[in-house]
């Protein structure tokens, strides 16, 4: 009798290792081209000058944890500004959903980190071990000089490129000229020795040895993707209609596809997309540039596999033309979410454009309340956030609003009530507000009053809420 709670040894089944041909086409240079792109950026953003003074960082991009900051070129956010980082995060989000069903999983075939440092680790594979018949015989070859050599050859290589990664993400939290030369000095902080070597690894893991993987088992985003696409949607797909019954390319009433299997051969995942619409496949169109080419030396049409719409496979097989493609492309939820998309980049740009150059909180010193004088006068002690956001110091002058009678009075003995605030910093000033014991605010338990902050120099104001507490009878 057989237990139902044993466990078979072939509960998951081995990975089978995946060696992509090497294919051109035009979908392949737009891969290089976009993996150019995409890991020029990574690597040189960091050492981007930008002037902002002497007393802040030259470098365009930084995520500066230590003082708060997030620069990008002449952009400054501060920590109370971090509302416009959440919605650069909205926007990344939106952004997916409106690719997604615009053209279908373009994100992951194109543009995705573990896409790109895949292909650049294929190609490094395949110039060290050769192409795809090379590779399998190494693979199920004995363990050789040679093979030690080109395996320990093309490993270093990828070591040298993970360190290169983890080393320029962390150049993005702190000056990266400083840090590079900490670096080779063996000066800098543990902690940045630690990070860059848990992103090497990473990247040497995910890029050499778990690269389909991360994409079907770690990665949400094709669970996602699965609930928002439909036959609508642009996609790889098969022309079945047209391509079966396969078949040699002698043989008689058979179809297109002549069973090649370049198609297979080139997948980056190891999948047929004969078989249909699949998780795996992450719509890099190798397989359509894989089979166009063997279309074309057999003097057929291209586009046996092809971007298409499922829902046009009807109409295809009975003879019919099919809609165009940019019908599905530009179609109500592609409209919808570039709505959204494009509104809160506007909102967010006129965000960062009207918002001053001075900026100031207060906040009551509630113990206690208010102070009774000698002569009966009340007294509210406040604290006010002055922030400088300009690239030197400047003098702010403080001014109170809201009726007659306040005397305002810093905590220094400065009569002008001015206060010098360093470049881009925030200062902490404490400051008196009394009236007489006859005036109105002493005998009502709250005032709302307005308190403003001006910039002497060029005349920019800012200006904050509080309340006055009185001592009533």
């Amino acid at each position: 009798m057989i237990n139902k709670f044993e466990t078979s040894n072939a509960l998951y089944k081995a990975q089978e290792p995946v060696f992509p041909r090497r294919v051109s086409g035009p979908f392949r240079r737009l891969k290089w081209a976009v993996m150019a792109v995409t890991l020029g950026i990574y690597y040189l953003a960091p050492w981007i000058p930008w002037d902002r003074g002497t007393q802040l960082s030259d470098q365009a991009i930084l995520v500066d944890l230590a003082n708060r900051r997030f620069y990008f070129f002449w952009i400054e956010i501060w920590p109370h500004e971090f509302y416009f980082v959440a919605g650069l995060l909205i926007m990344a989000g939106l952004g997916l959903f409106l690719f997604t069903s615009a053209l279908g999983r373009v994100w992951c075939g194109y543009a995705c980190p573990q896409t790109v440092w895949t292909d650049l680790f294929i190609l490094v594979e395949r110039w060290i071990e050769g192409d795809r018949n090379a590779r399998l015989r190494l693979f199920y070859g004995k363990w050789t000089f040679r093979k030690w050599r080109l395996r320990i050859t093309k490993w270093f290589v990828w070591i040298l490129i993970s360190f290169g990664t983890g080393g320029a993400w962390v150049f993005y939290f702190t000056d990266a000229s400083n840090l590079a030369r900490d670096l080779w000095s063996f000066d800098a902080h543990p902690v940045v020795y630690s990070s860059i070597s848990i992103l090497t690894l990473t990247t040497f893991v995910f890029g050499g040895f778990m690269r389909e993987q991360i994409c079907i088992y770690m990665c949400p985003w094709p669970r996602i993707q699965a609930a928002m696409m439909d036959t609508n949607t642009l996609s790889v797909a098969y022309r079945s209609w047209r391509g079966e019954p396969r078949g040699k390319m002698r043989q008689t009433g058979r179809g297109d596809c002549i069973d090649c299997l370049a198609c297979v051969n080139v997948c980056p995942m190891g999948i047929d997309i004969r078989q249909g619409q699949q998780m795996e496949c992450i719509a890099c169109a190798l397989c359509i540039d894989a089979c166009d080419d063997v279309m074309a030396k057999i003097g057929h049409d291209r586009g046996l596999v092809d971007y298409l719409v499922l829902a046009d496979e009807e109409v295809e097989s009975a003879g019919g033309q099919p809609v165009s493609v940019w019908k599905y492309i530009f179609r109500p939820r592609t409209f919808l979410y570039a709505l959204i998309w494009s509104s809160i980049g506007i909102g967010m740009i006129y965000a960062l454009f009207i918002r001053n150059d001075i900026d100031m909180t207060i906040r009551p010193v509630r113990n206690p309340t208010y102070l009774m004088q000698s002569d009966g006068a009340i007294r509210n002690i406040y604290e006010a956030r002055l922030r400088n956001k300009l690239g030197e110091a400047r003098v702010f002058q403080l001014e109170i609003t809201g009726g007659k009678g306040f005397l305002l009075q810093l905590q220094s003995s400065n009569q002008a009530k001015t206060i010098t605030v360093p470049a881009d910093s925030t200062y902490l000033q404490r400051f008196y507000i009394t009236v007489p014991k006859d005036h109105p605010a002493a005998k009502i338990p709250l005032t709302q009053l307005r308190l403003w902050v001006e910039d002497i120099e060029n005349g920019n104001r800012s200006s904050s809420k509080t309340a006055f507490n009185g001592a009533p009878e």
